[in-house]
């Protein structure tokens, strides 16, 4: 393997065009260019310059190693400089997996204000639900993962996940749960609305891991719930709900961004919630992008708060 710093100094030699005049803009001593060059000679296992009286000339092969040692320096300098670059936050990529609700809120406020920070980095954005989500950091197909959880059924969506033990977790915001009703329900005049009023009602569900939630809660206000549609598109939700189809328990973040005209939301009593946290992989914290990434999704979770 040829030494970087020989070929530097052996184009350095075959610019300038002596050992000496080398060393003087090397800041090395003659003998020491030459000895840099007779070690390069034995790497290479071949003569690199000849002598033409006073004059030194590169020999076919030294002719191969100067155009070659110019490719794989000016190749060297461009990765430096990318490098210092990523590491300075002037630039850098971080591929990021949300769940819909998330992606329609905490993550435009984090990327506008990693925008304005680090206008160098950009964010490609994958929607995808947890618990498979989260697969997806193990499988190298994402820098982070925005995902949520309920208390009660933490320990199956860990284990649908894979576990969480192998991931580095930032906690981010409680999400609390509201009802969503439609405009002319009677408790839509009320400023909330207990689980248990709701029982003889027809029910939206959402998501495999919200469902599994709501049923624990419904079983734990005394009824099963009359479940007559189930879609992960919060957009749907809503239509079903203002057209009378059904009621739902949404979370707060799909409420912060429901434009429904006929659909009101009302907050669940006693309150329930679900955990929303970033996920990474040990060691990823340490790459500056992704580290940025974090901190713009723990500013945009204050503020969501």
């Amino acid at each position: 393997m040829l030494d970087s710093r020989q070929l530097q100094t052996f184009l350095t030699v075959v610019t300038s065009g002596s050992y000496s005049a080398a060393g003087r803009e090397l800041g090395y001593t003659q003998p020491a260019i030459s000895q840099q060059m007779r070690a390069l000679e034995r790497r290479a296992g071949t003569v690199l310059f000849t002598r033409v009286g006073r004059q030194m000339r590169l020999t076919e092969a030294g002719e191969i190693l100067a155009r070659a040692a110019t490719q794989v320096l000016a190749g060297l300098q461009a990765a430096e400089e990318q490098v210092a670059a990523v590491a300075g936050l002037r630039a850098g990529h971080v591929r990021l997996a949300a769940f819909p609700s998330a992606s329609a809120t905490l993550v435009p406020r984090a990327v506008a204000g990693l925008t304005q920070r680090s206008p160098g980095l950009r964010v490609s954005l994958v929607d995808a639900e947890p618990p498979q989500s989260l697969p997806l950091l193990r499988r190298g197909e994402c820098d982070v993962v925005l995902a949520f959880s309920y208390s009660d059924v933490d320990a199956d969506a860990g284990a649908d996940a894979g576990g969480l033990a192998d991931l580095l977790e930032y906690p981010l915001l409680n999400d609390p749960l509201h009802f969503l009703l439609p405009a002319s329900h009677p408790g839509a005049k009320r400023r909330s609305v207990k689980i248990a009023e709701l029982a003889g009602e027809r029910w939206i569900a959402g998501c495999p891991v919200c469902r599994r939630h709501f049923l624990r809660v419904c079983e734990a206000a005394g009824f099963q719930p009359d479940i007559v549609c189930s879609t992960d598109d919060n957009l749907a939700v809503q239509s079903l709900v203002a057209a009378g189809v059904g009621v739902a328990l949404m979370p707060n973040l799909v409420v912060s961004v429901m434009r429904h005209p006929g659909v009101v939301s009302r907050p669940a009593s006693p309150q329930v919630h679900r955990t929303v946290a970033a996920y990474t992989l040990p060691g990823l914290q340490k790459v500056p992008a992704v580290a940025a990434v974090l901190v713009s999704l723990a500013d945009a979770a204050r503020k969501s708060s």
